[in-house]
C-alpha cells in the first residue's frame, strides 16, 4: 500500500521560508506529484505540481514565491517556500497530481505564518 508522510512544517514569522518534504512509497517515478493545502474553513487546493519531466506549474498565489521538485531516486517530493504571508496559513499535504491517482492521504504537515 502506497504510503505518503510529509515535514517540514512549523511556524515561520511573515516574509520567512520553510522547505517542506514529502516521503512515498511504492511507483513514484511515473506519476506527476502535487503539493496541496487546506487553510482554514477553505476547501484543499492544489498550490503546486511537477510532472514526470519536471515540467512545473503554480497555483497564482505562490507563484514565483514556491518552488517544487522531485528526487525520484529517494522517492520525495519538495516545497520550498519563500516570503511566506499569513495567507500561506494551512495544511500542507502532497499526493499525486492527478485525482483518479490519488492515493491514500497522510497526515499533512502544518505551516503557520505570524509575527
Amino acid at each position: 500500500q502506497v504510503q505518503i508522510v510529509e515535514s517540514g512544517g512549523g511556524l515561520v514569522q511573515p516574509g520567512g521560508s520553510l522547505r517542506l518534504s514529502c516521503q512515498a512509497s511504492g511507483a513514484f517515478s511515473v506519476y506527476a506529484m502535487g503539493w496541496y493545502r487546506r487553510a482554514p474553513g477553505k476547501q484543499r487546493e492544489l498550490v503546486a505540481r511537477i510532472d514526470v519531466d519536471d515540467t512545473t506549474n503554480y497555483a497564482d498565489s505562490v507563484k514565483g514565491r514556491f518552488t517544487i521538485s522531485r528526487d525520484n531516486g529517494k522517492k520525495q517530493v519538495y516545497l520550498q517556500m519563500n516570503s511566506l504571508n499569513p495567507e500561506d496559513t494551512a495544511v500542507y499535504f502532497c499526493n499525486r497530481a492527478i485525482e483518479r491517482r490519488w492515493v491514500n492521504w497522510g497526515q499533512g504537515t502544518q505551516v503557520t505564518v505570524s509575527s
